[in-house]
């Protein structure tokens, strides 16, 4: 890679890191992008330059921490012993994530209300496919009925991802979080073939 290739990847690093900061100490509306760069050592326009604007900051830090969150969750998914409670597991561990409030604060508050759907993210859009993958296996090794594996996808996706922006937004995020967990696994269960 090239000095100024490199230079304009630390750059953007440098941005993300600062915004991921201010945005997870005091919300997105009330950052600065002045305090931001200057505390990345950079100027606005660098900011301008690599994400054109303030939203295309967010929309970066976004997606850091939504691929982050899935990986937290894969990971803990593939300790899980088998795929089938792997996938229960993965799900769980995303809504989970909604009581971290760098999470809370940026991608299930902020991010939705600045960036607009959050299925529609491309984070999500990785996730969506990890979790085809796993039922097409499921369905394959007779765990789950034979059912529209894409379909069945976006709508764990979906649960799950709503679960932890319901959370999020609730008054009492920890006192919530075990009720949404037992109905997730209900909804997902509801794929098992019986007997």
């Amino acid at each position: 890679m090239s000095t100024r290739l490199t230079k304009m990847a630390e750059n953007r690093e440098k941005l993300i890191a600062s915004a991921r900061r201010a945005f997870a100490q005091q919300g997105y509306a009330a950052a600065s992008m002045d305090s931001l760069t200057a505390e990345a050592g950079l100027t606005r326009g660098a900011l301008y330059h690599n994400f054109g604007d303030k939203r295309g900051l967010l929309a970066a830090v976004v997606d850091q921490i939504d691929s982050e969150m899935a990986a937290y969750a894969k990971s803990v998914g593939a300790r899980a012993g088998d795929t089938w409670l792997g996938l229960l597991a993965e799900g769980a561990a995303y809504i989970e994530k909604a009581l971290d409030p760098e999470v809370r604060r940026i991608v299930l508050l902020d991010g939705p209300s600045v960036l607009g759907d959050p299925s529609q993210w491309p984070s999500q859009n990785k996730c969506l496919q990890s979790t085809r993958n796993t039922i097409e296996q499921l369905i394959k090794d007779g765990t789950l009925k034979p059912v529209d594996p894409e379909a069945a996808a976006m709508l764990l996706n979906g649960a799950a991802l709503n679960a932890a922006l319901w959370i999020a937004s609730s008054a009492n995020p920890q006192a919530m979080l075990p009720k949404t967990l037992e109905a997730f696994n209900l909804l997902a269960s509801g794929f098992l073939v019986k007997g």
